[in-house]
């Protein structure tokens, strides 16, 4: 026997030559804006004073710190943040998804087998008198089916670059949540390391004016001082040690936010971590490279531009319901009354033909899905464009930030110096009897204020580099 295709099965076959072509919309351009290309580069800020360098930015950046104990908690974090592990779980379920899609593209198969005892009711037999029971029969049945759809129109193709789109993004979401862990477990660490710090420099300051508090009471008690004195210098006593509580609590707080970082309990605070006295410092310039690769790394960036792609995709989808769905399907099997006779020649059965399913003329479900897809790629391409911009804004503050708090930095230095020299000098002068104890106590509370200053500086240096590291996507690709 010959088989001859119809006109139309020729045609569905040849359509799957086809499969690739799509309708609908492709995704719009997600380039990066002109600007991008040299912000960075051409930005003075820091020229004049070393803050930063061109050179390529690094993923590992608080290696540059060359602090130990820095590296062991930021590879701590990437290993037992609970974040990263959710981020993770997340991306191996979006990869299913794609897996999924794929097999879209091939037939699907489907196999059978089932046995059957029934009797037939008299009233639904012609001619059988009533009141007959009909004999009991078994029937015994087995099959494969085969279906595959011919993806003239592209569905199956943009239903997988939807989920490729979609795999990107949740790489790219890990990534963002990467940098924020290596980000946030550097700072929390600086943190604990500043405020240590800032507490030495309080209790520094505590010392000396009790020092100068118990020299007041003793020469009032000898005649030569007055109440004057001895409440001044008390009062300044009163306002360092009120600094102490709030500075220990900001410590207590970084602590167990590191903890929780690095997958560990507040009453789990490692306690060598807790003894840090000096936040870390940079021995050269930040590395910040140039705009164009720092748009190419921010993984938040790339997180928008997978979503337009995948939006764009889903409007291809949506426009493929418009047309007709073609699916080539057959079966083989066998139907019998006795298990032996099974795939005998007489229970053989088998079918083959196509399947045309189209919704026209009720189509207004399908263009309103369109119209929503349309909507949601508009929605995607302005959250690109806004990302794009809030990158170059987050990176262009942290490099102000930075540089502008060096500058800073260096003029309160040269305060604290200058006060540090004028207290002695007063101290002096009134050893000499040649000034009063008020010009004294002023001096000492200039330094005091200097002193705290500097400190709380030093303290925004490292928060400000870290900020501009997080700014220039580090830490994405370690974990």
């Amino acid at each position: 026997m010959t088989f001859k295709p119809t006109p139309l099965l020729t045609a569905c076959a040849a359509s799957a030559l086809l499969a690739a072509c799509a309708v609908g919309p492709r995704a719009p351009d997600a380039s990066l804006p002109p600007l991008a290309s040299g912000a960075l580069v051409s930005s003075p800020l820091g020229s004049a004073n070393g803050a930063t360098s061109t050179a390529e930015a690094r993923s590992d950046w608080w290696r540059l710190y060359a602090d130990p104990t820095l590296d062991g908690l930021v590879q701590q974090a990437f290993a037992e943040n609970n974040q990263l592990e959710a981020a993770v779980a997340n991306l191996r379920a979006v990869r299913a998804s794609l897996s999924e899609s794929r097999v879209g593209r091939f037939p699907t198969t489907s196999t059978t087998a089932q046995f059957q005892r029934a009797q037939a009711s008299s009233a639904t037999v012609p001619g059988t008198p009533p009141g007959t029971t009909l004999p009991e029969s078994e029937t015994y049945d087995a099959g494969l089916s085969v279906n595959y759809e011919v993806d003239l129109f592209g569905r199956v193709e943009s239903t997988i670059r939807a989920a490729r789109a979609d795999v990107r993004a949740a790489e790219a979401a890990l990534a963002t949540v990467q940098v924020t862990v290596a980000a946030e477990t550097a700072r929390a660490y600086a943190d604990v390391c500043s405020a240590n710090a800032q507490i030495s420099v309080a209790e520094r300051t505590l010392g000396l004016q009790q020092d100068t508090a118990r020299l007041t009471q003793t020469l009032l008690e000898n005649g030569a001082g007055t109440g004057l004195n001895v409440a001044g210098a008390r009062a300044a006593v009163a306002q360092t040690a009120a600094t102490l509580p709030t500075l220990r609590a900001a410590k207590n707080e970084a602590l167990f936010r590191l903890s929780t970082l690095t997958g560990r309990t507040p009453a789990e605070a490692d306690q060598a971590v807790a003894a840090c006295v000096r936040p870390p410092q940079l021995s050269q310039p930040v590395p910040v490279g140039d705009g164009a690769a720092l748009l190419a790394r921010r993984p938040d960036v790339r997180e928008a531009e997978a979503n337009l792609a995948g939006a764009a995709a889903r409007v291809n989808v949506a426009t493929a319901d418009l047309y007709p769905r073609i699916t080539l399907g057959g079966a083989y099997g066998s139907t019998a009354g006795e298990s032996s006779d099974l795939f005998q020649d007489d229970t053989i059965r088998w079918s083959f033909g196509p399947l045309i399913s189209w919704s026209f003329p009720n189509i207004f479900a399908a263009r309103a899905r369109i119209e929503a897809a349309d909507a949601r790629s508009d929605a995607a391409l302005a959250t690109f464009d806004q990302t794009v911009l809030t990158a170059l804004q987050e990176t262009e503050t942290a490099l102000s930030n930075y540089a502008n708090e060096l500058d800073r930095r260096t003029a309160l230095t040269e305060a604290r110096d200058q006060a540090a020299e004028a207290a002695r000098l007063a101290r002096l002068r009134f050893d000499a009897g040649a000034d009063s104890f008020l010009t004294v106590l002023d001096a000492q509370r200039t330094q005091a204020a200097a002193d705290a200053a500097l400190a709380q500086s030093d303290a925004l240096i490292t928060t400000y580099q870290i900020a501009l590291f997080r700014a220039l996507a580090g830490g994405w690709d370690q974990a």
